[in-house]
């Protein structure tokens, strides 16, 4: 092997390195904490989400109340609140990942659609 290839070895040798160091931190800390969830209801409460960042809804609570809106009204309703319980879920993820990952790959979740703002403008 020629001297170049030697360091492009190395460099990927010690990126590969850097790669499972962060994916054992991470499995780590989510093994402590927990998995992350997005939560979001309506303001009256007849609507309420819980979604894991980047995955379908896991519950979708509907109120007697909520059933007298009607279906289009409904499932508006749902498709709203479950849009900000996903923007909740990508803010706790990164506020839950950001201990223990580089500002790099924080920025990565970001550019992946997992906004650290809850409430984007």
């Amino acid at each position: 092997m020629s001297d170049p290839d030697d360091q492009v070895g190395a460099e990927i040798d010690r990126a590969n390195q850097r790669v499972t160091e962060t994916e054992r931190r991470v499995t780590d800390h989510l093994t402590r904490g927990g998995p992350v969830f997005g939560h979001a209801s309506s303001p009256d409460r007849a609507v309420t989400v819980v979604t894991p960042p980047g995955a379908p809804p896991t519950e979708i609570r509907i109120s007697p109340a909520a059933l007298r809106m009607g279906p289009d009204a409904l499932a508006a309703e749902i498709v709203r609140v479950a849009g900000r319980a996903s923007r909740d879920a990508g803010a706790r993820l990164h506020q839950s990942l950001q201990r223990v990952v580089d500002p790099g790959t924080a920025a990565g979740l970001t550019e992946l659609g997992f906004s650290p703002d809850r409430y984007p403008r």
